[in-house]
């Protein structure tokens, strides 16, 4: 089927729509814009900015992506937004652009963020997340792959969230999410292994307990994190322990704002 423009959509001179595209009532479509095949824009929804989508993704009414950064640091040129395929976006979800010229925020491939749901300023978000609705990330927020943001989550700026990592509904994360871990409260602490979803990706029985001894010798052993570190350093064998080497790799490399 070919592409489908609603009478009433706006689509500005220089967008470029891939094959198959449908932009419905109202939509609009700014001039730097390039879609990919497939993608639907529903009605009212707006699409601007130096932004650029991949194939088959679905962008719901009065969604607004690639707005301008919110950051006061913002001195023009021409920073973007780079998003990949078969992504879902809400209703009424914002993703801004970044704010450097040249740079861009950057969100992967199957995300689906709900309704409300803010992307700030040069996030860079990997591949299956969910974010629940009226969560937010703030600028450079780096997400990992399956990541799972409950309800009303708020992620400080520069926070880091590992794979699979779980934030429960209503938490305030300002430091860094390590890899299978499942945090809470406000300000977020890290509670448990996040079981449930290691065992919808089809993580082992062996792999899940792997977690959460390291979940234990974390947080539930008294040491701090230098000792706790060390330890798991040096249980690290040439067998290729997957999980403690995504935790360790994850660990070394935390930023500014430290491990939650």
């Amino acid at each position: 089927m070919g592409t489908q423009i609603h009478p009433t959509a706006i689509i500005e001179s220089g967008a470029e729509l891939g094959e198959g595209v449908e932009v419905g009532a109202y939509a609009i479509i700014g001039p730097n814009v390039r879609i990919g095949d497939s993608t639907v824009v529903r009605h009212h929804a707006t699409i601007e900015g130096f932004t650029e989508l991949g194939n088959e993704n679905i962008i719901y009414p009065y969604s607004f992506i690639g707005a301008k950064t919110h950051d006061l640091k913002f001195e023009g040129g021409k920073p973007g937004l780079k998003i990949g395929s078969r992504n879902t976006f809400r209703e009424y979800v914002t993703v801004h652009a970044a704010t450097n010229d040249g740079e861009h925020t950057v969100v992967g491939n199957e995300n689906v963020i709900l309704a409300y749901s803010h992307i700030a300023h040069d996030c860079q978000i990997g591949n299956h997340l969910v974010m629940s609705s009226h969560s937010a990330f703030g600028g450079h927020v780096v997400a990992g792959n399956h990541v799972n943001v409950g309800w009303g989550v708020g992620v400080h700026q520069f926070c880091r969230l590992g794979d699979h990592a779980m934030l429960s509904a209503c938490s305030k994360v300002v430091q860094d999410v390590l890899p299978f871990m499942l945090v809470d409260g406000s300000p977020a602490d890290h509670r448990s292994i996040n079981k449930v979803g290691l065992e919808r990706y089809g993580f082992s029985t062996s792999e899940i307990e792997r977690a959460r001894a390291i979940f234990k010798t974390l947080f539930k052993e008294g040491l701090n994190k230098t000792q706790a570190m060390e330890r798991l350093r040096s249980q690290k064998s040439e067998d290729g322990d997957l999980i403690l080497e995504a935790i360790l790799t994850f660990a070394e490399s935390a930023s500014d704002r430290g491990l939650a």
